[in-house]
């Protein structure tokens, strides 16, 4: 690994964007889509705008290699069970909320990563810059507008979520690091539609959805974007510079998110959320200069 340069800020920060426009377009989703169909489309529509990229590239798809089984692994960790778990959540809570919870992933990215890397120790700016971070997120329960008895549940379902990424990045960087962006990207994005499929089957959309046309390109851009593009932006910096410095992307979600939030979906923004954004940024920067000295293998 390498100290990250000034592009792969420019990049965290785009991946920061999309990832945090993903949010309201759940939601908006969920108007007309159950969790499992919502997951289904958008892993589907993901997997085309990635097999074309491919197909451009002239990149070799290895899904179905000697390695499926860590494709399929990183598959159902990395998207099935995580894109599951925040459609349910979102379904219920504001989006920005769902944004703001996934920063947690700095925290359990960096604990995993140092038992489970050889060159992503914990050391103390790193460790302050998390714990800081997550106080932030820790702040909004003290906000019952905005956490209450009625979707606790829900927002511990969305922090499960997050902490699946983490798995699924953990188990990337240590067997599909040298496979190459495209094809991993694809090979997962396949096996996850593959263990969408059979649930997808036993729920019978068909016999009962009724979409709209908001709701359907709200779905298509999931497909694309915050799913397509973004894994392809996510498995670079990850290879690149590292899962500590990869995971700040959480950071930088929940800013996007509130401002989606706030001016697309007109959600009620209280001064114990700007409060707690307002710590969650404070840990970056410890974060980052924790990554400082980092170099390649």
């Amino acid at each position: 690994m390498r100290e990250p340069k000034t592009v792969d800020v420019l990049l965290l920060i785009l991946l920061g964007a999309v990832w945090g426009s993903a949010f309201f377009n759940i939601k908006i989703a969920t108007y007309t889509y159950d969790p499992i169909t919502l997951v289904f489309v958008r892993v589907f529509f993901a997997l085309i705008a990635l097999a074309f990229y491919c197909a451009y590239r002239r990149i070799k798809i290895l899904a179905f290699s000697k390695d499926w089984k860590m494709y399929a692994l990183v598959g159902l960790t990395n998207i099935t069970i995580p894109f599951l778990l925040i459609a349910y959540g979102t379904n219920v809570v504001d989006s920005y909320l769902a944004a703001i919870l996934m920063s947690t992933t700095p925290l359990s990215g960096t604990i995993l990563a140092h038992f489970f890397t050889s060159n992503e120790k914990l050391n103390f700016f790193k460790s302050i810059g998390v714990i800081i971070g997550f106080l932030g997120v820790i702040f909004l329960f003290f906000d019952k507008l905005v956490i209450s008895e009625s979707n606790i549940f829900y927002v511990i379902v969305i922090l499960c979520g997050s902490t699946f990424y983490v798995v699924g990045g953990i188990l990337t960087l240590k067997f599909l690091k040298n496979h190459g962006n495209g094809n991993v990207s694809t090979s997962t994005i396949l096996w996850s539609l593959i263990f969408l499929f059979p649930f997808c089957l036993y729920q019978q959309p068909w016999a009962k959805l009724n979409p709209s046309m908001e709701s359907t390109l709200a779905l298509i851009y999931l497909g694309v974007f915050p799913t397509g593009l973004a894994w392809l932006l996510r498995f670079h910096i990850l290879t690149k510079v590292g899962m500590v410095f990869q995971t700040q992307v959480a950071y930088l979600i929940p800013i996007f998110g509130v401002i989606f939030g706030f001016i697309i979906m007109n959600e009620q923004i209280t001064w114990k959320v700007l409060v707690s954004l307002i710590i969650i940024i404070s840990g970056i920067f410890m974060v980052k200069k924790g990554n400082k000295g980092i170099q390649n293998n």
